[in-house]
């Protein structure tokens, strides 16, 4: 079965005639009837049922016309979802870590919904070595995530620079240098986060010991901060964002730098408008505005 054929056949069903299909598919009739008899030979039931000099359809023909419409339609479909030209379609599996995903892409998320409804999103969270793996392996078209990936086959830009704030109950000191993290809790996401690594680093070289315990929550690390347990760095769009249940104070450090956030995607995917779309928007929306 091929799609000549399947066009040839729609063809004769709206016109009625092999004739007048011929002339408007620009071929000789004896071509469209042998293809329209392969056909019917493979399916095993005839289409057409001659009526006086035209012809119609049978009730096989019929049912089979339906799904003629329907393959011939999915196939413009998928046409206009790979051009260049056009609105993006199709699916865009898209990933992120937990603090892109709460505080900044929620509002880009909305936007492309709205200017790009054909295309559908599948979207999920994760610990940014996973997301990279799943991007290598094609399990997801693109992801965001915290740092810079290296692996030969992603390529990545950066979209963005996260400030990261300390966060410590109200009810704490002023907190005024690593030293005072001394004898707190301290919950940071647990190991190979850069969020958790910017702070290591920092308590090292200020040469400041503190236990770190791991929670993959910021709900939960932000729940513990404002009861009154400990001290967490997040990113400034997470405590933006939770700073008004009230609880917690944030404190800004010269030696704490802003991290990069990239999108990334796999460099051997090839031409995939749907994801060129959403990082035009991502850019758009959360790039630093140049003056």
């Amino acid at each position: 079965m091929e799609l000549s054929q399947l066009r040839m056949f729609k063809t004769i069903a709206d016109l009625g005639s092999i004739a007048k299909a011929a002339e408007q598919l620009h071929c000789v009739p004896s071509n469209i009837t042998t293809r329209i008899k392969n056909l019917e030979e493979e399916l095993g039931e005839a289409l057409l049922i001659r009526k006086g000099r035209g012809l119609t359809l049978s009730p096989a023909g019929d049912i089979f016309l339906e799904y003629v419409n329907k393959i011939l339609s999915m196939c413009q479909e998928a046409k206009r979802a790979i051009s260049s030209e056009g609105e993006p379609m199709g699916t865009l599996r898209l990933g992120a870590i937990e603090s892109a995903a709460t505080s900044r892409l929620p509002k880009v998320l909305s936007k492309y919904h709205k200017y790009y409804s054909n295309v559908h999103i599948e979207f999920t969270t994760g610990k940014w070595k996973a997301l990279e793996t799943a991007v290598v392996k094609h399990e997801l078209d693109s992801a965001i995530i915290a740092g810079k990936s290296v692996h030969p086959d992603i390529e990545c830009v950066e979209i963005y620079q996260e400030e990261i704030v300390l966060i410590a109950p109200a009810t704490f000191d002023t907190v005024r240098s690593p030293a005072d993290l001394v004898g707190k809790n301290v919950y940071m996401w647990p190991e190979g986060c850069p969020y958790r690594k910017a702070l290591e680093n920092w308590l090292e070289v200020n040469q400041v010991s503190a236990e770190i315990t791991s929670i993959a929550s910021y709900g939960t690390i932000l729940g513990c901060v404002s009861s009154g347990a400990g001290i967490s760095l997040v990113p400034r769009g997470i405590y933006e964002q939770f700073k008004l249940i009230g609880g917690i104070k944030g404190y800004a450090f010269e030696q704490l730098k802003p991290i990069k956030n990239y999108f990334l995607w796999n460099k051997n995917t090839g031409f995939h408008k749907a994801k060129d779309a959403f990082l035009t928007l991502v850019q758009s929306e959360l790039s630093p505005k140049r003056s």
